[in-house]
């Protein structure tokens, strides 16, 4: 199990954010323009703990060398189910340099995408230290 998963199974988002390399860039399911660095990044997803329920990890999909990942999830926001998948690539010293996030289907993409924007103000705030 790799260990992003084991940190996000547990809610330890200190060991999240540890993994994450200072320039990582989060691809966001439902925003156009990526997301780039450690704090904000790290706040998104602190904000996607706090709007995902019942979340869970089903299957670990991994390259030859390790460097490349896919976790396939199920969760809810609110009433609606959502599948996803969290693609990560870790860099040479380890540390996940680029954090990609889908979900499906549209009306789970719709609902996440609701939630998350109804946290956008905290996150953000979160990212500048505040």
């Amino acid at each position: 199990m790799h260990a992003f998963r084991r940190a996000v199974e547990a809610d330890d988002h200190q060991a999240i954010e540890a993994m994450l390399a200072e320039d990582v860039v989060f691809t966001s399911p439902v925003a156009f323009k990526p997301y780039s660095g450690r704090a904000i990044t790290a706040a998104i997803l602190r904000g996607a703990a706090r709007v995902f329920e019942d979340f869970r990890y089903v299957r670990e999909i991994a390259d030859a060398d390790g460097r490349d990942l896919g976790l396939l999830f199920t969760a809810r926001v609110g009433d609606t189910r959502v599948e996803g998948c969290d693609f990560l690539h870790v860099d040479e010293d380890g540390r996940i340099d680029d954090l990609r996030v889908m979900v499906r289907p549209l009306s789970g993409a719709q609902a996440l995408a609701e939630a998350m924007g109804a946290q956008f103000e905290r996150i953000r705030r979160e990212a500048e230290g505040g």
